[in-house]
């Protein structure tokens, strides 16, 4: 998750930097304003520069130089810290309008190895099988140790119709796994809807890009506009996250106005924000259930948060990934920039998800439902199965001859296999049910 930044002090970072090249280009040396051992610390790096420059086997070049020693200074900080050259920097800005050159991959650095936050829909990488959690050991022929996020991703981008290798080491694998993948433009449509059953919805947000807060809308007025809602699915499985300033918004549409949707401490001033629902329409008073998994990152997790801590929803699923901080882009003079971690989120109740993740209020794993119930219910005998068992008489039965069959959901194919879509989808209709008889407000 990110969120842009005008210039102000930052303007300084590259003053510094480019006064840093002209004092090796020229072979001068100034003192810097600045503490003396920041100092010793810059003279240091224009001693080994000019070094470098100097008496290295081949002549290099001093702005591949500068490159590398800023990203090994940031990708020394944490591993959502990164350099982005020009190149870089402008797909990154083509990512958060949802389209954009590669295989459909967020990933982060864990334990030192390069790692999968999930797969993003109807990409390569989804239909290749990759999934949430899967370690990154080789792109093409080379390994993944000291490569740094952005490397990867660029490695990772191509124009439609090449293919690149990756190879995939995956708890209960004996050994690694090549996938051979084709790139594709990938068209990220961020919010998807659908009808469950009469009055219930299904919402699914793949990632918070610019546009996710009007498409949300769009989503909601489509599944009210036969009926009111009577319960909602709010699906962020596998979601990796995107522009905080969206997920704000998205709570925005549940929450009362003035409530603390999400707040950020850093060291700067301006990194400490508070952000409060404002006007607007607001939905009405229907349950949520709210699914998470392992793939549930950064914006997701504000989401989730915030509406379980306001009670709004019931959260399900199994713990989420745990990216609690928030970075800054700043774009430098070269058209380069630097992508920086400056805060730490938390839920409006104070919790830190850094590292931990959401925990839901349910538990709920994602299981095989391909077994249809009539065979597993043909595992089970009845009274009326049993030899010289009594015959119902008739009384209390009313005028049906046959036992009453539970409804069929209306559901899409697509759901009738997900076991967490099903569930939530019986506990809406259950909270609806206690409501009806007075057992629930």
């Amino acid at each position: 998750m990110f969120k842009g930044r005008k210039f102000g002090k930052r303007t300084l970072i590259v003053c510094t930097v480019s006064l840093l090249a002209l004092l090796v280009a020229f072979g001068t040396q100034r003192r810097c304003v600045a503490g003396g051992n920041d100092y010793e610390s810059i003279e240091l790096f224009t001693d080994v520069l000019s070094i470098v420059k100097k008496s290295y086997v081949e002549e290099v070049d001093t702005k591949k130089l500068i490159y590398g020693a800023i990203n090994g200074m940031l990708t020394s900080l944490d591993p959502h810290s990164s350099f982005m050259p020009p190149e870089t920097y402008k797909e990154m800005k083509i990512d958060t309008k949802g389209a954009f050159g590669g295989l459909g991959i967020e990933i982060t650095i864990k334990d030192g190895i390069l790692t999968v936050i999930s797969p993003i829909e109807d990409t390569p990488a989804f239909k290749a099988g990759i999934k949430a959690g899967d370690q990154i050991l080789k792109i093409d022929d080379k390994y993944t140790k000291d490569l740094t996020i952005t490397d990867a991703v660029k490695r990772m981008r191509g124009p439609k119709g090449s293919k690149v290798t990756i190879t995939i080491m995956r708890e209960g694998f004996e050994k690694t796994k090549d996938f051979v993948l084709e790139r594709d433009i990938i068209q990220v449509k961020s919010v998807k809807s659908k009808v469950l059953d009469d009055g219930y919805g299904y919402v699914r947000i793949s990632q918070f890009q610019e546009k996710t807060d009007d498409d949300l809308e769009k989503a909601l007025k489509t599944l009210e506009a036969n009926a009111p809602l009577r319960g909602l699915v709010l699906d962020l499985r596998n979601d990796p996250g995107g522009l905080l300033d969206q997920a704000v918004r998205v709570c925005e549409h549940w929450i009362p106005e003035g409530k603390l949707i999400v707040y950020t401490e850093g060291r700067e001033k301006d990194s400490k924000m508070r952000f409060t629902s404002r006007k607007g329409n607001k939905e009405g008073g229907y349950p949520i259930v709210v699914l998470i998994n392992s793939g549930s990152a950064s914006a997701s997790e504000i989401v989730a948060g915030c509406l379980q801590d306001h009670k709004r929803a019931v959260v399900m699923g199994v713990q989420s990934f745990g990216k609690g901080s928030v970075q800054t882009i700043i774009p430098l003079s070269d058209n380069s920039g630097l992508r920086l971690t400056t805060a730490k989120y938390y839920t409006p109740s104070g919790r830190s998800i850094q590292a931990k993740g959401i925990t839901p209020d349910i538990v709920a794993e994602r299981v095989d439902m391909t077994q249809t119930s009539e065979k597993k219910d043909g595992m089970h005998i009845r009274e009326k199965d049993l030899e010289n068992h009594f015959e119902n008489d008739g009384k209390d039965a009313g005028d049906e001859k046959k036992p009453a069959k539970p409804a069929p959901y209306k559901i899409d194919d697509a759901f009738k296999n997900d076991s967490q879509v099903l569930r939530a989808l019986d506990l809406l209709k259950g909270w609806d049910i206690l409501r009806a008889t007075g057992r629930a407000s």
